[in-house]
């Protein structure tokens, strides 16, 4: 069974997030919250965490994974970034949404898509996320905590290790999420494109 954590969503718990962020560089998969809904996680690059990852959400080689970073100047190092595309990443983080953007070397090709190289990009508004970033020193590896067959993410760490306990290391509770899923915008040619409609306002996009 996981380890479970009750980590405080205004003020986390310093001792809390250094034992999961020792997960996440030992190899371990972590469930945890953001501003949209729970999410997995895993250290950057770590193959055998991304397969487990993969295994659990039924995803495929074509699946955009993204790379929660915990600022603009992070998104540089991992994703290509002109004037343009910096001032709408400024106005709209941190915040529910995950941009996909041409991927830099720095990004291990077991996460680009194999056709594209794209990443998908996103700096999240919740105080869990942004300290586990701070302490990680790195992005994370994630995706949205969808199940197989169904359309919303899940929005209670209960819920989460009733149904996948067995199957991960760490789940972080952080009190209920949002709903929806993050919005998807490619940013890879503009005007954007909004791939997928959730939390975050798409309106800015489609002017």
């Amino acid at each position: 069974m996981s380890q479970f954590f009750q980590i405080h969503p205004d003020n986390p718990q310093k001792r809390l997030i250094d034992r999961a962020v020792q997960i996440i560089r030992d190899g371990g998969v972590i469930a945890y919250p953001t501003d949209s809904g729970y999410a997995l996680g895993c250290h950057l690059g770590d193959k055998k965490a991304v397969e487990r990852i993969k295994w659990l959400r039924a995803l495929d080689d074509k699946h955009n994974f993204t790379l929660v970073c915990s600022d603009l100047s992070e998104i540089g190092t991992y994703a290509k970034v002109d004037n343009a595309v910096f001032r709408l990443l400024k106005a709209h983080t941190p915040g529910p949404y995950t941009f996909i953007l041409q991927a830099t070397t720095e990004v291990p090709r077991l996460l680009l898509h194999p056709k594209r190289r794209s990443i998908g990009v996103r700096v999240p508004d919740h105080q869990i996320t942004r300290s586990l970033l701070d302490a990680l020193g790195e992005p994370l590896m994630s995706v949205t905590l969808i199940p197989e067959d169904e359309a919303l993410p899940m929005t209670d760490a209960e819920d989460i290790r009733d149904r996948y306990g067995a199957h991960l290391d760490l789940i972080i509770d952080g009190g209920a999420c949002h709903l929806e899923p993050t919005s998807v915008i490619d940013l890879r040619e503009l005007p954007p494109r909004v791939v997928r409609e959730g939390r975050g306002d798409v309106a800015p996009f489609q002017e």
